[in-house]
């Protein structure tokens, strides 16, 4: 394992070194994922959306549109 290190600005802001964004195969504009647990804290670039697949997956949940369901929904929260 290869350590890399990098600085937070006063702004609490941080470059991506380059080998870190060439590990992920990140590109200017993708959405990075911090993972955090148990003292560490991975980074992963995050995988694109399949737009096409959520739009035809929500038309099958229409059975959960409700006022009733809505009612439910935020006694949950």
């Amino acid at each position: 394992m290869t350590a890399i290190f990098g600085k937070l600005t006063a702004k609490s802001q941080t470059t991506v070194p380059k080998e870190v964004r060439e590990a992920l195969g990140a590109k200017p504009g993708d959405t990075l994922v911090y993972r955090i647990g148990k003292g560490k804290v991975t980074l992963a670039r995050a995988e694109p959306l399949d737009r096409a697949y959520l739009k035809a997956l929500e038309s099958t949940l229409s059975e959960w549109d409700s006022a009733e369901d809505a009612t439910a929904y935020d006694k949950l929260r």
